[in-house]
């Protein structure tokens, strides 16, 4: 499992989601992650859905990759939309006990269930397309506004580009030190919940010092190239929006007055 989590991998290519600014990548992910929670009927929700997919394949990249970082959250999906059943009003379908699963219950399961999902979809297909160095460029230069009231920019865009980066190089140091330790006959797999966690501080310790010694090569590497942050700093490619780019967010904001008007003319199906 974890070899499956793709969060922060970047696949290289040349579809028409690579080539679109990251700046715009990153706002219109946001905007369609908030509209998810806006729409509350069926109609919206599909509407939705159907944009994530066209996404997807719009990236050309094969759908197998995405799904697959979706086998680590399985267990999330399941615990929430199990909960969710139990919280709703209208017409009683189940009664167990003191507890009952109403169609509200349904209906708010599966809305949850979509949202979590397309939300690590719509994650996934930022981070496949954009490298660090364009997501660093691109978070910079969204947050520029706030230099104005002496907020480092700089750094905390490079702070969240690297944290981002570390997370694939992370996962394959957990699944090295998995390996080591079964093969030294460590017991991962067996007993009950409180051993089962015991059984992971062998695998914490080493992982949190691996950390520790990564991060304090990758300063000294920066110190080495006399990196002291963004001041006067060039780029090697200047961040440009073209009219694609352009059409693509007067489509998006198009699309979300659309979903604003389908929650006003057809009542969402979730209470």
């Amino acid at each position: 499992m974890i070899r499956d989590i793709a969060l922060g991998q970047y696949i290289p290519g040349k579809s028409f989601i690579h080539r679109m600014d990251p700046r715009v990548k990153i706002a219109l992910t946001f905007l369609f992650i908030i509209f998810l929670f806006v729409a509350n009927g069926y109609v919206g929700m599909g509407v939705m859905v159907a944009l994530v997919l066209a996404v997807l394949l719009l990236s050309r990249i094969p759908l197998k990759q995405y799904f697959k970082s979706l086998k680590a959250i399985i267990f999330v999906v399941a615990f929430t939309s199990i909960l969710n059943l139990f919280y709703g009003s209208g017409r009683v379908l189940v009664q167990i006990g003191f507890m009952q699963i109403t169609e509200g219950g349904v209906n708010r399961a599966v809305f949850i269930t979509i949202r979590i999902v397309c939300l690590m979809l719509l994650s996934a297909a930022l981070t496949f397309t954009t490298s660090p160095t364009a997501l660093t460029d691109a978070i910079e230069r969204l947050l520029r506004p706030l230099k104005v009231f002496h907020v480092k920019v700089h750094e905390i865009a490079m702070m969240m580009t690297i944290a981002l980066r570390f997370v694939p190089t992370l996962l394959e140091e957990t699944d090295k030190i998995m390996s080591a330790q079964k093969a030294r006959g460590a017991d991962m797999e067996s007993g009950g919940f409180m051993q089962r966690v015991k059984a992971l501080i062998p695998i914490l310790i080493p992982l949190f010092v691996s950390a520790f010694r990564r991060a304090y090569d990758l300063a000294m590497a920066m110190e080495c190239r006399c990196y002291h942050g963004g001041e006067g700093r060039t780029r090697m490619k200047v961040l440009k929006a073209g009219k694609s780019d352009v059409a693509v967010t007067v489509f998006s904001l198009l699309l979300c007055v659309g979903i604003v008007l389908l929650n006003i003319y057809l009542p969402g199906a979730v209470r």
